[in-house]
């Protein structure tokens, strides 16, 4: 595969978005057998396949939908393959409900179930409390029997301070050869600084030189004198594929030593931040753990005060994650420059199914740049989510034609934004042919009419498996609503609540908005130069 950077060295002239790759294919098989063994509204009516079946139907629909696309390829003569590959989205999932819908062939002998004793020491259950040294000796017994196979602990939700410390640190001592995962979470809640610290410390040097794959140190508020008193374990990890740093307040500073105290990332495949108070100099330093992942997958940096200098460093080391399938940077100060910035390396994620853009300041000139991205990669995406970005219809054609390409989506949330009914009716349209998998569609707060919010509606009540629309807090008017709801009347639970919904509006635009905005005809004769553009 080629690298990132010639990835986008060569956009747009020489970039070809077919054939596949062959982890693609393989990911798609993998996803159609999950969605066949997976309960849904649909498994409940026609029932759920065994996985050797879901696997051969998955790899057949998979082989006949390639078929299908290279022949579309075949007329493309110098195309770029992007129609190609709406084929192969769009037959793979019209085949794969079909299957779904006809249900298992043959049904599943009885089995024996094989009773599996999972390997996990967890004291996070019941209710928050303290332990003191007594409860911890109680606690901890099973770690002390003799050939225990714990490999993972989890001692989130209980608070410790020094007297359970010094009865745990030797229990962990004894075992940290053959853990593999440990979550520390929220373990050290209501002590001092000064115990928290020290206790943190204890259990670094405790379980230093452990060979971890998952470490979790969430909602301890470490900041980085915390940071620093887990240096022990941080410096001994060099297999680590899961690292959860969540609501921790991680600081520019606290940042830089996370960065400086992990010795490799080469095999870290989750790596979340969420809730601190990084900033654009906390970011780079993350951008630097980001870089040394080439096998990253799940990266959430979302709620971390990144301004639009961090937000450009960012989008550019994740330029080196061509594996990635999960992003989320939700609520930061990225802008419209990091919006594009990131746009250009979004062609690289061809395995992407989860994308969460949500209240970034991106605007119409960076909400378009990513869309348009977006429509030519990632043709596996399940979740897209741009909420809060003052989006307006200028940006809603890109959007449109992004949203229409991606067959596999399930979940479609553009709430607090500014389409009013010309970006719902585009995006309806988008959404009309195909996408059975849909079950939620967001355009809560968008201005939106009578005329858009009839649309949406006719475009998802009648999608198998669709769970919700929120049209709310919208401007639609009293005939809308009573038509909107009468659509739902056998399906009253798949619409939303309409309380906020503001009938009269705030955005009459002119005297011929009073008698046009209901009418669907004259609103899309309006529309000209916002058309979805199809490929030839």
């Amino acid at each position: 595969m080629d690298s990132a950077a010639e990835t986008f060295q060569h956009r747009p002239m020489s970039f070809k978005l077919w054939p596949p790759s062959q982890g693609t294919r393989i990911s798609l098989v993998e996803r159609m057998t999950k969605n066949f063994t997976t309960p849904s509204m649909i498994s409940r009516k026609f029932g759920l396949l065994s996985k050797q079946e879901a696997e051969e139907e998955a790899r057949n629909i998979e082989a006949l939908a390639f078929a299908a696309a290279e022949q579309q390829f075949e007329k493309e003569a110098y195309g770029d393959g992007s129609s190609a590959v709406q084929v192969y989205a769009r037959d793979s999932s019209q085949r794969m409900m079909e299957v779904m819908k006809r249900g298992p062939k043959i049904k599943e002998d009885d089995e024996k179930s094989i009773s599996i004793v999972e390997s996990v020491f967890d004291i996070s259950g019941g209710r928050r409390s303290f332990i003191d040294a007594e409860e911890a000796e109680e606690l901890f017994k099973p770690l002390r029997e003799h050939g225990n196979s714990y490999t993972k602990i989890c001692l989130s939700n209980r608070s410790f301070g020094l007297d359970a410390a010094h009865v745990a640190v030797p229990v962990l001592s004894s075992i940290k050869h053959q853990l593999k995962e440990v979550d520390l979470s929220d373990f050290i809640a209501g002590r001092s600084e000064t115990e928290a610290i020290e206790v943190m410390n204890l259990f670094s040097s405790a379980l230093e030189g452990c060979i971890l794959r998952y470490l979790n140190l969430s909602d301890n508020a470490m900041g980085e004198k915390g940071v620093n008193a887990f240096e022990a374990l941080l410096r001994s990890q060099s297999n680590l594929e899961e690292l959860y740093l969540m609501n921790d307040g991680i600081s520019e500073e606290a940042a830089r030593a996370v960065s400086k105290f992990i010795p490799s990332t080469e095999k870290l495949s989750v790596l979340h931040f969420h809730n601190n108070m990084t900033g654009d100099e906390g970011a780079m330093a993350i951008s630097d753990i980001v870089k040394r992942s080439p096998v990253l997958k799940d990266f959430r940096c979302s709620s971390t005060r990144v301004g639009s200098e961090g937000g450009v460093a960012l989008a550019e080391a994740l330029g080196t994650c061509t594996h990635l399938k999960k992003l989320d940077l939700r609520d930061n100060m990225f802008g419209v420059e990091s919006g594009v910035a990131l746009s250009k390396v979004l062609y690289a994620f061809t395995g992407l199914t989860e994308i969460y853009l949500s209240y970034l300041n991106l605007e119409d000139e960076g909400t378009e740049a990513i869309a348009n991205a977006l429509k030519d990669s990632a043709p596996l995406l399940e979740v897209l989510e741009l909420a809060g970005n003052d989006i307006t219809p200028t940006s809603t054609a890109a959007l449109a034609s992004c949203v229409e390409a991606k067959q596999f989506l399930t979940r479609l949330v553009m709430s607090e934004n500014e389409l009013k009914d010309e970006g719902a009716i585009l995006i309806s349209k988008a959404l009309a042919e195909g996408h059975v998998q849909l079950t939620e569609v967001d355009l809560s707060s968008n201005q939106i009419r009578r005329a858009g919010a009839r649309l949406l509606s006719q475009t998802v009540v009648n999608k198998p498996g669709f769970k919700l629309l929120n049209i709310n807090g919208n401007f639609i008017s009293d005939e809308g609503i009573d038509e909107v709801v009468d659509m739902f009347k056998n399906s009253p639970h798949l619409l939303g609540p309409l309380d906020e919904n503001d009938p009269e509006g705030e955005e009459f635009d002119d005297e011929d908005e009073d008698e046009g905005a209901d009418n669907e005809d004259e609103l899309e004769s309006r529309l000209k130069g916002l058309e979805i553009k199809h490929e030839e």
